[in-house]
């Protein structure tokens, strides 16, 4: 009769098991349906070794079992499996567009006092070629024509403002 206690307590311990498995492994709900018919299985052996055993393991089941699989989503975005799922947190990815975005002011900061070319007529805002690269500027002091040349005066964030040159 041992032996129902033993089978009862192992399908349980399968079934909170593959209850957490399947948080982890994208199964389709074959291994929650798999947890779920363990755990009945389970509960049924341990009611036919002792009514009181059943309620335990039938109460335990309720309790840890909702648990252990919240828990283990909780857990899910801190592996790598999770990482690979549910992709970057909301600060990973406020972290790289600030990085992306101080490389871009970097850059455009060494464009100050350099001299260039609009592209296109700047009434005020328009085209500028400085350092060979194509950049969208905002003219200073008057209306640029295409062709003329500019020098920038001013890098306010990513804005970039020139001035002509006569």
């Amino acid at each position: 009769m041992d032996s129902l206690l033993l089978i009862g307590i192992g399908l349980l311990a399968l079934g909170l098991l593959l209850l957490v498995l399947e948080a982890f492994v994208p199964s389709g709900g074959i291994l929650g349906i798999s947890a779920a018919i363990s755990a009945v299985v389970g509960i049924v052996f341990l009611f036919r070794y002792d009514p009181m055993w059943g309620a335990t393991g039938l109460l335990l089941t309720a309790v840890l079992g909702p648990m252990a699989f919240f828990s283990a989503l909780k857990m899910l975005p801190n592996t790598a499996i999770g990482r690979t799922m549910v992709g970057p947190s909301g600060e990973e990815i406020a972290e790289e567009r600030m990085a992306r975005t101080r490389a871009i002011r970097a850059q455009r900061e060494k464009l100050m006092d350099q001299e260039g070319e609009a592209l296109t007529a700047m009434r005020p805002s328009g085209v500028v070629m400085v350092n060979g690269e194509r950049h969208d500027a905002i003219a200073r002091g008057g209306l640029v024509e295409k062709g003329q040349a500019v020098r920038v005066v001013n890098i306010d964030g990513l804005t970039i403002e020139v001035r002509g040159i006569s």
